[in-house]
């Protein structure tokens, strides 16, 4: 199984390839990077970094025994013991179980490591692999949304008990 790490600086080429190999499986249910995120990857890389830094977000990356990202995995807003997780799966690691044990991780990280009692998550309607992992993890819908025009749910998950 992967392991997850928190985002480090030399994670960069690995990272862009991850991206760039699943540009079109991510556009099928997430908006496109676009262009101008891979022009200029390693300026948005440092940045991250930059960010990471402050201790707003925390980005970490899912890691084959190759060393090749099968994934990512954030926490970002991180603020009152609360942060929003999102993640995205390679398309050859999808339908493994990859997603959920690495939503497994992150929480427990979120909640030991990081100090975090909540965690939301917002999905479309038309992403039922993302839904059903966010409900085997402990995350429960509070609510419709709408995400870049699309119809979605928004959840939560309570740290503090067992999912």
């Amino acid at each position: 199984m992967p392991r997850l790490e928190l985002l480090r600086f030399d994670h960069a080429p690995a990272v862009l390839d991850f991206e760039r190999e699943n540009r079109a499986y991510f556009a099928a249910s997430v908006p496109d990077r676009g262009d101008e995120y891979f022009a200029h990857f390693d300026e948005r890389h440092h940045a991250l970094m930059a960010e990471q830094d402050t201790g707003l977000c925390l980005f970490h990356v899912l890691v084959d025994g190759s060393g090749a990202v099968v994934g990512r995995v954030n926490l970002v807003d991180v603020a009152e013991g609360s942060a929003e997780l999102g993640y995205r799966i390679a398309e050859k690691a999808a339908g493994r179980g990859v997603a959920t044990a690495a939503v497994r991780e992150a929480c427990g990280l979120a909640a030991t490591a990081y100090g975090l009692t909540t965690l939301r998550a917002v999905t479309t309607l038309d992403n039922p692999g993302s839904r059903a992992v966010l409900a085997r993890t402990g995350f429960v819908s509070t609510g419709e949304i709408r995400l870049d025009g699309r119809p979605g749910l928004r959840f939560l998950r309570d740290l503090r008990t067992p999912a």
